[in-house]
């Protein structure tokens, strides 16, 4: 049999909280999607290295105004959170909590890839939410710290009546700022396994996150612990902690876990599993090798980012376009000019890019990577902004503005420290189409995006100041780069965006 590679990280980009499955001799991997919608992105992989984005689990979670980006509403950092994947009995389930919301969702699908999932929607937010199939009795494990166990219908549809709801078990405080939670649940060979993340204070052990599980030959314990990896490749002393196991056809097993990576966002490694003792070891020796081979033949590698020239025969984008929020599918086409992204606008963002509707967005990806539009400005109106960003709650933007006697300007702005933009430098424009483009760098963590500008796609203009990028707890997200259009006046504009194009250096 021919043998895959796996580098670590198998996805140099923000592909957090993963929790991968084995259906037969094909891998599925959901993750946290937040404030991105379509959301719960469902990965498909044939050799464990090369992953392509096949399906979503919805196209909106909710319809208010944060989810709408109106009012000055919004949902960064909130969304679904950790989601849990499983198969049982010709069924797919995803479950996940939603932290604005308060509220635990369940979807399940006998179709993966084509859909449509049933949704079922019940009160109360359970953290980190492990899903746990026994025969006709289905079981959510969650929690930080008190770690809970609750029983479900047999559908998953919702809270069992008189079925178990009780707290398992308390895990470790001594020393320990961030406690047990990202809950992932298996019964193998007679154990009942749980595998957590904790997050040690400085001074105690590593101080990193680090992988802990928790077994028990009975459901409702009592639970034993053991840390099964604690190794961060050599990063900064950044555990890589936090998914799932499965197994192969052929019987080795593996762990998809997760690395903080700065700016570019929480990125995927793929770690090797053994078994001693009835307790599964992560890594070889104690470490989670950078390269490794698995006995599983080599598949055809697609890209998780893609350039598109928006040649579309039906207004329907490629999967692995997201939005910013919600969109308003009124407002946006690639039919109504072929061979263009066409972004009108509805309502006002007087607050900037963060408020704009129907940003569309795509991730990062390191070491480093460029992404590059042509915009035709013919219709934008006074007080209109389009252009590109590099996304996140410490923005930074390149594109064209328009004020109110009709002059262009291109500008590039980064974040004041508000959420508004503040323009670094302008220059007069008087053309009608313009090349831009944003390089971001992640290299060594060095985390820098520069901004340009062009006349004909040949000849570049760097523009403003380079952004430090930072990862913030109030976006939750890895940088992404995002098309963007929005009114401060008046709507009814629209911007055409001819091309998306973007390179990645390889590593």
């Amino acid at each position: 049999m021919n043998k895959t590679q796996i580098t670590n990280p198998v996805i140099w980009a923000d592909v957090p909280d993963v929790d991968a499955i084995r259906v037969g001799d094909v891998y599925y991997m959901v993750s946290t999607s937040m404030h991105s919608m379509p959301g719960c992105p469902i990965m498909r992989s044939e050799d464990l290295m090369h992953w392509e984005i096949v399906s979503y689990v919805y196209d909106t979670l909710e319809d208010n105004e944060a989810h709408r980006l109106e009012g000055g509403k919004n949902i960064y950092g909130q969304g679904s959170w950790a989601a849990s994947l499983r198969h049982h009995r010709g069924t797919f389930y995803v479950c996940f909590s939603s932290n604005d919301t308060g509220r635990f969702y369940v979807y399940r699908t006998d179709d993966v890839i084509q859909g449509p999932w049933h949704r079922s929607v019940i009160d109360g937010l359970r953290h980190d939410p492990g899903l746990l199939f026994e025969d006709d009795r289905v079981f959510v494990i969650y929690g930080n710290g008190d770690i809970y166990i609750t029983e479900l219908t047999a559908d998953a549809d919702a809270l069992k009546p008189d079925g178990i709801h009780q707290r398992l078990f308390e895990t470790e405080t001594e020393g320990i700022g961030l406690r047990c939670e990202g809950c992932h649940a298996y019964h193998i060979n007679g154990y009942y396994y749980l595998l957590f993340i904790e997050w040690p204070k400085a001074g105690f052990g590593s101080g990193r996150r680090r992988q802990i599980c928790y077994r028990s030959r009975e459901l409702l314990g009592p639970y034993e612990r053991k840390i099964v990896l604690d190794d961060d490749l050599g990063y900064h002393n950044k555990g890589i902690a936090q998914g799932g196991m499965f197994d192969t056809p052929n019987g080795k097993w593996y762990a998809m876990l997760f690395q903080d990576h700065d700016a570019v966002g929480r990125i995927p490694c793929l770690v090797p599993v053994t078994w001693e003792e009835d307790w599964p070891v992560f890594g070889i020796e104690g470490k989670a090798p950078e390269r490794f081979e698995v006995d599983l033949p080599q598949a055809v590698a697609k890209p998780l980012v893609i350039s598109d020239e928006f040649e579309y025969e039906s207004n329907k984008l490629a999967l692995n376009w997201q939005w910013n929020h919600n969109p308003d599918h009124r407002l946006w086409s690639v039919t109504e000019r072929p061979g263009f992204l066409r972004l009108t606008t509805g309502s006002l963002a007087p607050a900037g890019v963060l408020q704009a509707r129907n940003t569309l967005t795509q991730r990062t990806e390191g070491p480093a990577c460029t992404g590059t539009v042509l915009l035709d400005t013919g219709r934008m109106k006074p007080g209109d902004h389009a252009g590109l960003v590099a996304l996140q709650s410490h923005f930074g933007t390149v594109g064209v503005k328009v004020a109110e006697n009709g002059d262009k300007f291109i500008a590039m702005s980064v974040n004041d420290g508000d959420g508004r933009e503040k323009e670094l430098e302008t220059v007069r424009y008087r053309g009608r189409e313009v090349h831009l483009r944003i390089d971001f760098d992640f290299e060594n963590s060095k985390d820098v995006a520069s901004f340009h500008y062009s006349v004909d796609g040949a000849d570049w203009m760097p523009i403003g100041g380079e952004l430090n990028m930072r990862y913030t707890l109030d976006h939750f997200m890895g940088y992404r780069i995002g098309l963007y259009y929005y009114a401060t006046r008046q709507t009814g504009g629209h911007a055409d965006f001819d091309y998306f194009r973007y390179d990645k250096a390889e590593r």
